[in-house]
């Protein structure tokens, strides 16, 4: 499987993924750190993929959706942004509510 096509599927098969720099329980960047501590705070189950075990995946990603950076957050398939947005999402509880609305879709779906 082409890496662009692993990602596709790993974005489209998680209701929620953040692509990072360690894992949730230990990020290896602040920025990841960040983000991913915003996610867990909602409460609501999320995917994780460590960029620093898959060169392919952290080489590849950039051009995937066209976000240099990482970390990057997918919701429901569409990438929301990285840290910044994503703190700012959580702040003024838009962040909970998408990935409320993500889980629910894709247990109706049978995900």
């Amino acid at each position: 499987m082409d890496v662009l096509e692993k990602i596709g599927d790993q974005v489209k098969s998680n209701p929620v993924v953040i692509y990072m720099k360690g894992t949730p329980q230990f990020p290896q960047c602040g920025f990841s750190m960040r983000a991913a501590a915003a996610l867990s705070d909602c409460g609501v189950p999320f995917a994780y993929v460590n960029v620093l075990q898959d060169p392919e995946i952290y080489e590849n990603l950039p051009r995937y959706a066209d976000w240099p950076t990482f970390p990057q957050i997918y919701i429901d398939g569409e990438l929301v942004g990285g840290c910044d947005i994503t703190l700012e999402l959580h702040a003024s509880g838009e962040l909970k509510e998408m990935m409320e609305q993500a889980a629910s879709k894709a247990e109706a779906a049978g995900a």
